[in-house]
């Protein structure tokens, strides 16, 4: 059977012209206007960085709302007065009846109680105690009628936060655990700590950064697949990775990962790397690796990242390997850039896409988590006077506010090892990943807030590309949808829903483990498993806890059932192409990882 030749559109890269989005500086009508405005966004931006991009106008909303609606709540204040009664009985019994079992324990991603000295008294007390307050906090949060719900989750939100702050484990004399560390080695832990804060503040201070361990380095331990850049423009560098057999998959895998982030999340360490085990497996796999922005591309636009990136790879990795069908692979925002882009390919004709697989990528903001606390009108005007200021956002900024969605495990919990026990972090691949932060530049990351997170213009049927608005229903090639059951960045119940807003054939996977962790499941990982289901062409919607009830878990990886769907997608084993395509502008221009990676 021949192979299938995508259709290319004659202008898939004409000037851009996406319909036009709230802009980052306001227009204003005088001159003396637009000088005052500018000193109110100046303004704005300075108390923007000293409260690290948090705007406090929405949580100040939220608490005068709860505030408001529980001062008319009579019965709601004698179930609360009920409920402080009841835990106050238990603590009581818990401290008369010591071997009684604790009637409060901490959430399960909640590990600074772990220590055993917690349970002895007067450890166990305080510990109790603490848990009790956050118990009926956590009541006293819930939705209420009349309360907007919004408003309650930033309010519980608010108050985890301060109880967080006053947590026993904190405190060096509250803490069998540093209490314990302290006299084992004479304070020599909390020298060693103080010592470690102090480079810690400067590091802060100073913005810089520590160069990677010993065993991590990039090019040779992580993001050390063999390839060659084989494209670059100023947005990203193409590479094009070495195939490891003698005969490979017709059609190759075009991988757009997400630029809050850099690509080699997908090619860490060579045990956990995807794109090895592709390779591996066959297939002919190329990578965006995306530049790290500087305030010089504050204007680089969604559109731009769109045509010429994800437009722009693709045409690459067509002249490259010629006449068949594209594989494409999003992950978190490279894989919602990948939606609006096969959207819009579906409605122009373009059939250059195989199928299109989305990992931990949403398209859907209504229910994006945990982060849509953070956002509202003032929050993103906040930010966007702090990017005016500094034509970007940083990746600092950014870690703040996914730390404190997790405050208990992400800061508490680690501040204390490092501070007061005295122990360094252990490095890991994903550590040294994490460290190794980019930035978003202000015009597209604005964009990206208000057109998808704020206005969810996507599946609303407002969001247009080239003056005419995109649906992620034309999309007609297959869909494999991954969503990891302990997200917070990208819940899976909301990268469910593309289910909803599609109608193609449709593949969907739930995984074990986190946004990144939960993507990183290669074979022979230990305590792994998914769920998995397949939805035909034109099937009717089934909800995602109906969905949860009907598949059971499997145990093992993903990648495996991943794989075999591409195979059977791809035709035919080939001879494996030439790295590049010299004779039509690809020649290889330097071996991977590139050069953008390594930008500060």
């Amino acid at each position: 059977m021949p192979p299938r030749r995508p259709k290319t559109p004659k202008s898939k890269l004409d000037p851009p012209a996406m319909v036009q989005l709230p802009a980052v500086t306001p227009a204003a009508s005088t001159e003396p206007k637009q000088s005052h405005q500018n000193f109110d966004r100046a303004a704005r931006g300075v108390m923007a960085k000293l409260s690290g991009g948090v705007s406090n106008h929405a949580f100040i909303e939220a608490w005068s709302d709860w505030a408001q609606q529980m001062a008319r709540s009579p019965g709601r204040q004698l179930e609360l007065m009920e409920h402080a009664q009841q835990n106050a009985l238990k603590l009581l019994a818990s401290v008369t009846d010591r071997d009684a079992e604790p009637p409060f324990a901490p959430k399960a991603y909640d590990h600074r109680f772990t220590h055993p000295d917690w349970q002895k008294p007067p450890f166990r007390m305080w510990q109790q105690g603490f848990l009790a307050m956050q118990d009926w906090w956590d009541h006293a949060t819930e939705p209420m009628r009349g309360l907007c719900r919004e408003d309650a989750e930033r309010a519980r939100f608010l108050a985890r936060q301060t109880l967080d702050l006053v947590a026993p484990s904190n405190f060096p004399w509250l803490n069998p655990e540093i209490i314990e560390a302290t006299r084992d080695t004479g304070g020599r832990n909390l020298t060693e700590g103080m010592t470690r804060f102090s480079r810690d503040m400067v590091k802060t201070f100073s913005g810089h950064r520590d160069p990677a361990p010993e065993g991590f380095e990039i090019g040779k331990d992580l993001a050390c697949t063999q390839g060659q850049v084989v494209y670059r423009n100023d947005l990203f560098e193409l590479i094009q990775y070495a195939p490891q057999t003698k005969q490979v998959q017709a059609e190759p895998i075009l991988i757009v990962p997400a630029w809050i982030m850099k690509y080699y999340i997908l090619d860490l360490s060579q045990h956990n790397s995807m794109v090895r085990y592709l390779v591996d497996q066959g297939f002919t796999v190329f990578m965006i690796s995306w530049c790290n922005p500087t305030a010089a591309q504050a204007e680089l636009s969604l559109e731009d990242y769109r045509k010429r990136g994800v437009l722009a790879a693709l045409e690459a990795v067509c002249a490259i390997v010629p006449d068949v069908p594209v594989h494409a692979v999003g992950y978190c925002l490279g894989g919602t850039m990948l939606a609006i882009t096969a959207a819009t390919m579906a409605r122009d004709g373009d059939t250059r896409l195989g199928s299109v697989t989305l990992m931990a990528a949403q398209v859907d903001f209504v229910e994006a988590g945990e982060l849509l606390m953070f956002l509202d009108e003032s929050q993103i005007a906040f930010l966007e006077d702090l990017m005016w200021e500094q034509g970007y956002l940083d990746r600092p900024q950014m870690a703040r506010a996914f730390a404190a969605i997790r405050s208990e495990d992400l800061i508490y919990t680690r501040n204390v090892q490092r501070y007061f026990l005295g122990r360094e972090d252990l490095p890991s691949d994903i550590g040294v990943w994490n460290a190794d932060t980019t930035r978003m530049p202000a015009r597209m990351h604005s964009e990206y807030l208000r057109a998808l997170f704020l206005e969810n213009r996507l599946t609303a049927g407002r969001f247009a590309v080239e003056g005419r608005v995109i649906a992620l229903k034309d999309i007609a090639v297959p869909l494999f949808v991954v969503g990891t059951e302990t997200d917070h960045i990208a819940p899976w119940q909301s990268v469910y829903k593309t289910r909803l807003f599609t109608d193609c054939d449709l593949t969907f996977v739930l995984t074990k483990g986190g946004h990144n962790g939960g993507i990183l499941s290669e074979p022979g990982h230990k305590g792994r498993h998914y769920r998995i289901s397949h939805r035909p062409k034109g099937a009717l919607y089934t909800g995602p806890d109906t969905w949860l009830a009907q598949n059971a878990p499997k145990p093992g990886s993903w990648w495996l059932e991943w794989a075999e769907w591409l195979k059977t997608r791809s035709g035919k084993a080939v001879p494996a192409p030439q790295m590049g395509a010299p004779d039509k502008g690809y020649p290889p221009l330097m071996a991977a990882p590139g050069s953008y990676v390594f930008q500060p």
